[in-house]
């Protein structure tokens, strides 16, 4: 099991008012599935990411990830939970804008450590599985949107993460190049990756395999889509 959320509730204070962003959400998601979690503004998808990615921790319940209990940790030791098991692609792309291609991917092995020698071979390698090799040198303000949020996906590849959570990562892109975003994750799954993806967009979730709905907190509904049918059966 790549994670697993037991009972989790999420409560805010917006004032005096009293918030139950999530209300009894469990949900266990399997290694080398691609789930979409769907929902309207105010929902709780965004606060569900937020937990899943350990950007948060829950009010109350369990969340599991990689065989770790990871709803009882302190920020530093999330910190590390990120940097090593989760690789995030955000709508805004959230890239340094100082920075070239190369040092923005680089960025998380910085953080965590690896050795020089070592982070340029990695770094190269993500660049390359996203198309940009000929652009490392570039800086964001010299790339389009969907390079941009290529550069985005090699970064959250490059610390091979087991889980890749991307947050509406075709939200700021027209559709040609939001479906050439779609089809790198595709690809990503394809290879073991497994794929979080939250979305308001119906077409961009039926590149998932499953599909959980949030509504007023909880969870609406949880189904198997056609695409995931249509993989059992040798289909693309």
């Amino acid at each position: 099991m790549a994670l697993e959320i037991r009972n989790v509730n999420k409560t805010y204070m917006m004032g005096t008012e009293e918030v139950r962003a999530l209300q009894d959400v469990s949900v266990s998601i399997k290694e080398n599935e691609y789930v979409a979690i769907m929902g309207p503004s105010g929902s709780g998808k965004s606060t569900m990411m937020n937990v899943l990615g350990c950007l948060d921790t829950p009010t109350s319940g369990e969340y599991h990830l990689g065989g770790q209990d990871v709803s009882q940790m302190n920020d530093d030791q999330l910190a590390d939970v990120r940097n090593q098991q989760i690789g995030f692609v955000f709508q805004t792309f959230n890239l340094i804008p100082r920075a070239n291609v190369f040092h923005n991917v680089e960025l998380p092995l910085v953080y965590g450590g690896v050795r020089p020698s070592e982070r340029e071979k990695m770094a190269e390698s993500a660049i390359e599985k996203v198309g940009l090799t000929d652009r490392k040198s570039h800086k964001p303000t010299e790339l389009s949107g969907g390079q941009r949020q290529r550069v985005a996906i090699a970064r959250a590849l490059v610390n091979k993460p087991s889980i890749i959570l991307a947050d509406e990562p075709t939200g700021n892109l027209d559709s040609t190049t939001g479906e050439e975003i779609m089809a790198i994750l595709d690809d990503l799954h394809k290879v073991g990756n497994t794929i979080i993806l939250v979305t308001h967009e119906k077409s961009i979730a039926e590149h998932a395999h499953r599909i959980i709905r949030l509504k007023d907190g909880r969870v609406e509904s949880d189904i198997t889509t056609a695409r995931a049918n249509g993989a059992a059966n040798g289909v693309n």
